[in-house]
């Protein structure tokens, strides 16, 4: 079982933390994928770099297993962050698109309906971001946070992103390129120590944040993730849990049907999370405030039809 490090050449914030974490001993030229691509092995770990868009290349994990038998474990991605604000941000994020419809146009890739299994290292891996930043005195230039899940490429095995933003400034920093190496080297356990974020459905420690609402950067879940030993999933913020308003349908208004996507979303989102936490107790987190009364109703009755737990901020300690 091995673990995909994909970045491209095209994107500083992409390829600089590749060349940090490929300066760093052990790396050997890795086996033939396809002509337009290069790749790089360290123990059980492999760095693939790309020149096209960080969505564009879809399946990678199974046309890695495809062309050299190797089975792919997990998918890290390194790319830049964009934002509105511009300011400067180390994020990790789960992937997928699960609130779109079949024929809704995909602007960041993925596919309609789809959400990748959330890997498993991103709380513990952000609590380890940002004791990494700290020690090298990128905090408080730097905001270490999480992102809801969005975007492509499709993938089928437990993924994240490593963001570095949010302008090109920032996305060319070497200090910041050399933290998402660290975080990567330290994280993984290729210095020789244990590595972090390994889940193991034995542990007593087992309960697992699905993030539903709240804006892009979920700051109530982050208050509890940023605890020890809480696990996380996706973090589905309020643009993707389109909820149409049952005052403004045409629809009988006795109907008690709430339409949009919101319930595809959340499926997904929670089967997803079920394939990468096996044997975790999932708790699904609300950002209470971010609903107004009728969506709130609706989202905690459908959970509660699905069996999907409700956890309170108490419930992770």
């Amino acid at each position: 079982m091995v673990i995909l490090i994909v970045a491209t050449t095209i994107d500083p914030a992409s390829i600089n933390p590749a060349n940090a974490l490929l300066a760093m001993p052990g790396w050997k030229p890795g086996p033939f994928f396809q002509d337009d691509m290069k790749s790089f092995v360290n123990q059980e770990v492999r760095v693939l770099q790309h020149n096209k868009s960080i969505i564009a290349e879809d399946d990678l994990d199974k046309r890695w297993q495809e062309a050299t038998g190797e089975v792919v474990g997990e998918v890290i991605f390194l790319s830049k962050h964009t934002a509105v604000s511009n300011r400067p941000a180390l994020t990790v994020h789960p992937i997928g698109v699960p609130h779109l419809r079949e024929g809704e146009p995909l602007p960041q890739g993925g596919r309609p309906g789809w959400a990748a299994p959330p890997n498993p290292r991103i709380g513990p891996w952000l609590r380890l971001l940002k004791k990494i930043a700290l020690s090298h005195n990128l905090v408080p230039e730097f905001e270490i946070t999480l992102e809801g899940t969005h975007h492509g490429p499709v993938t089928s095995k437990p993924t994240m992103f490593l963001e570095i933003g949010s302008t090109e400034e920032y996305w060319k920093r070497q200090d910041a390129a050399q933290v998402i190496a660290l975080l990567i080297w330290d994280g993984l356990g290729l210095g020789g120590g244990d590595a972090v974020g390994n889940w193991n459905r034995e542990s007593d420690k087992n309960k697992v944040l699905l993030g539903i609402g709240g804006g892009h950067y979920a700051p109530r879940h982050m208050d509890i993730v940023l605890k020890d030993d809480v696990w996380v999933a996706h973090l589905l913020s309020g643009y993707s849990l389109p909820m149409e308003d049952p005052s403004q349908s045409k629809v009988d208004s006795e109907s008690k049907e709430i339409g949009g996507t919101w319930k595809e979303a959340i499926k997904a989102a929670y089967e997803a999370t079920r394939s990468a936490f096996p044997g975790g107790e999932i708790l699904a987190h609300l950002d209470h405030k971010s609903f107004k009364g009728w969506q709130k109703n609706a989202i905690t009755g459908f959970l509660s039809e699905q069996n999907i737990k409700v956890g309170k901020p108490n419930d992770f300690i």
